[in-house]
């Protein structure tokens, strides 16, 4: 739909899920659809809802409580000393800007990163922590048109990728589970994968709400 491309191209592609959708291209077709309002993208602050507007011929609105702040840019960063390498972070990161393997340190690519902030709750330890990468620039001035399309290009990259991710585990995954019975119902290593991830953005929600900027 050339709306909904409109709207994703207008958005920060932070892909934070705090807009309450998966990703910025499903935040976008359902607000192209009349599913969704306009101000739910707190990394696009007002400008960012003032560039919806123009868009969709809607009206401004402010920027919905419910779904956060404005704020800056911000990157994760990832204490070596006390990352214990679960690889849970790398797993929940949507553009690869964590780098690492199986009980060896992780580190974040500082360029890759858009402060998602959902490597964080699903972090054992508490090793990651944010900081601000653009000043005292908040919302959509903490960005850039390169900086998103950087952004949407590696979280493409990072769902191609993780399909095949989980049809390789899938082999693994059904050797060792235990033998099914009659009150189990079947599971798969991409069932768990996304019940994971839903988890961690229902944490991180959480999290927000407890913790605003």
């Amino acid at each position: 739909m050339e709306l909904a491309a409109r709207i994703d191209a207008a958005l920060p592609q932070t892909q934070c899920t705090r807009c309450g959708y998966p990703d910025c291209a499903t935040y976008a077709q359902a607000i192209a659809s009349g599913e969704a309002a306009i101000n739910q993208c707190p990394p696009g602050g007002s400008e960012g809802v003032a560039r919806l507007a123009a868009i969709t011929g809607q009206a401004v609105l402010p920027l919905s409580a419910e779904h956060g702040v404005e704020g800056p840019r911000t990157v994760a960063f990832i204490d070596e000393a006390w990352c214990i390498g679960c690889t849970l972070c790398i797993k929940a990161c949507p553009t690869d800007a964590i780098v690492g393997s199986n009980k060896r340190m992780h580190t974040v690519i500082e360029p890759y990163c858009t402060g998602c902030e959902l490597c964080i709750p699903v972090c054992p330890v508490d090793c990651i922590q944010l900081e601000t990468a653009s000043g005292a620039a908040t919302g959509w001035a903490a960005w850039s048109a390169p900086l998103a399309e950087q952004a949407r290009a590696r979280y493409q990259q990072h769902r191609q990728r993780v399909p095949l991710e989980d049809a390789e585990e899938e082999p693994a995954a059904a050797m060792d589970a235990p033998a099914p019975d009659s009150t189990s119902p079947p599971t798969s290593a991409a069932d768990a994968r996304k019940a994971a991830i839903a988890a961690a953005m229902e944490r991180a929600r959480q999290l927000r709400e407890q913790n605003p900027r």
